[in-house]
């Protein structure tokens, strides 16, 4: 089998499948892409038997046949040569010889046909949503996933379909984030009534891939949702996942009312406070007093060697005099992940958790629970 390509037709696809390659597996295989060369193009294919990417790359190609190439070997070939390189590929037993001018590599292979692929079940429910708008939703939640928890299911996000909307929820126990987008009519495959509801936990590193994957242009990608699998259709790449099984917390008994005197700030200027205030938090805790008055907020700061740090701004704030302690750096997840200029904060009291929203954009709210200081 021998063929040739340029390295910008081959190098986009080939970042993303490698994406989805772990540097170490437990199958050497699994380190590995599979490349099907046909005389319509190449179908490349990158897995950890969780995830699953497949690359079609178009051309016309003499010499069809089924190759598996180390993924990041051949990544890394490929970014190191000079732009506009045309790269050969000849197959000879188990090697496979990566040529491009005077440049020679030659590469171990492993059989095409003990390749696994994710074959999901046929598709239940099938979304048309515009790929910016899903991508927004993922990355306004994705960081409040929990990592390597032992409540299996809290690794992943919730995605729930109710109506004409769909919602992504992450939660690691401490804070929460809940962001919402509307689906136009005919969005859902079928009528897109209750018999619709859908509620599938995708796994963590699936999210992450997907942020990366999707862009911000408003062209529409198709969600296929099995009982066990979530596949993403883009123009050129087939996203296949496999689903957490689990049963994700009743999310919504743990977001507070927002109260009947919520703090409204400038979200940079209170970004910039924050961080400020951090430097000099417990590197261990990462926790801050918040201390409220009328139209005053104060962050306050200290750590065992017994530094301390205050900031002090204005505020919208017409309630009594409050004192809160938070992990700053979770205040600042949510923070950071607004676009707005104002926020708004709802504190109850001194024990209850705070409910965060940007003032003009009630469709993502986060949570976050207190911390004794």
């Amino acid at each position: 089998m021998k063929f040739t390509i340029l390295r910008e037709e081959l190098l986009p696809p080939l970042q993303d499948v490698g994406g989805v390659v772990e540097r170490r597996q437990a199958l050497p295989i699994l380190s590995n892409l599979l490349m099907n060369v046909s005389q319509d193009g190449i179908r490349m294919v990158g897995t950890d038997m969780e995830v699953e990417l497949v690359a079609q790359v178009g051309g016309k190609f003499a010499e069809p046949g089924d190759i598996t190439l180390p993924a990041r070997k051949l990544l890394d070939i490929c970014r190191a040569l000079p732009e506009g390189a045309k790269i050969g590929f000849s197959v000879t037993g188990e090697r496979v010889t990566v040529s491009s001018g005077k440049s020679r590599f030659t590469l171990a292979t492993l059989p095409a046909q003990e390749f696994p692929q994710i074959e999901p079940a046929e598709a239940d429910l099938e979304l048309k949503v515009k790929q910016a708008e899903f991508r927004a939703l993922l990355d306004k939640t994705a960081f409040a996933m929990a990592q390597q928890d032992v409540r299996y299911y809290l690794n992943g996000l919730l995605l729930e379909l109710e109506e004409n909307t769909l919602s992504a929820v992450a939660t690691d126990g401490h804070r929460l984030a809940l962001a919402t987008m509307s689906l136009p009519k005919g969005a859902v495959g079928g009528d897109g009534k209750s018999d619709k509801d859908r509620r599938v936990i995708a796994p963590r590193k699936a999210v992450l891939e997907l942020i990366r994957l999707l862009d911000d242009g408003d062209k529409e990608i198709g969600l296929l949702l099995s009982k066990n699998h979530l596949r993403v259709m883009l123009d050129d790449r087939t996203f296949t996942s496999k689903l957490i099984d689990g049963r994700f917390p009743d999310y919504k008994r743990v977001i507070p009312e927002r109260g009947k005197t919520p703090v409204i700030a400038e979200r940079e200027a209170l970004r910039q406070s924050l961080t400020r205030a951090s430097i000099l938090s417990n590197e261990k805790y990462h926790g801050v007093r918040l201390v409220l008055a009328a139209g005053k907020l104060r962050a306050l700061a200290h750590n065992p060697e017994q530094e301390e740090a205050e900031e002090e701004m204005q505020v919208d704030y017409e309630g009594g005099d409050l004192e809160i302690g938070f992990n700053v750096s979770y205040l600042l997840d949510a923070v950071n992940h607004m676009r707005e200029d104002k926020v708004v904060i709802g504190i109850q009291d001194s024990d209850s958790s705070c409910l965060l929203s940007a003032s003009e954009d009630e469709s993502c709210l986060y949570v976050v629970m207190p911390m004794r200081l």
